[in-house]
């Protein structure tokens, strides 16, 4: 399941929706990206996502899809906020649940790299020297990425 929101996400009620009732359950995985206050030596003070709706939602499915054909997933969640946030906000969320640690584990790993290289969101920071500028890609996000072509 994924979803593309503005509004803030509470990581445990997420948790106790995706696993309730659920008895096969064996692992459960979060990671949750957070803005933080730097990049790049800079100072952050708050972070822009945008988005084409519809376009990125069609992107995430896609990558979770790939993902449950590749590891045997109970259940799957993706959130991804737009919009401004502050620091220390919540911007992504993923769940994985496996009857098993194992793909647990990898499925999320492999959720985050791809969303970080295929999900299309453009990010702008606010910092605190008063610019602004859009947040470009990272070669250690691409090449964290190639490891599960």
């Amino acid at each position: 399941m994924i979803r593309v929101q503005s509004e803030i996400f509470d990581t445990g009620e997420e948790i106790k929706k995706l696993t309730a009732g659920a008895t096969n359950i064996g692992a459960v995985v979060t990671f949750t990206g957070l803005v933080r206050d730097f990049n790049d030596g800079s100072g952050i003070t708050s972070l822009t996502l945008e988005h084409y709706p519809g376009m990125t939602e069609k992107e995430l499915a896609q990558i979770e899809e790939e993902a449950r054909k590749r590891w045997e997933l109970d259940d799957c969640l993706i959130i991804h906020r737009y919009g401004r946030m502050e620091v220390t906000e919540p911007i992504v969320l993923v769940i994985t649940a496996s009857a098993h640690r194992k793909d647990a584990f990898e499925a999320a790993e492999f959720l985050m790299d791809w969303l970080k290289t295929k999900a299309p969101f453009w990010k702008l920071e606010e910092k605190t020297d008063g610019n602004s500028g859009w947040v470009e890609e990272r070669h250690s996000d691409l090449d964290a990425a190639k490891r599960w072509e």
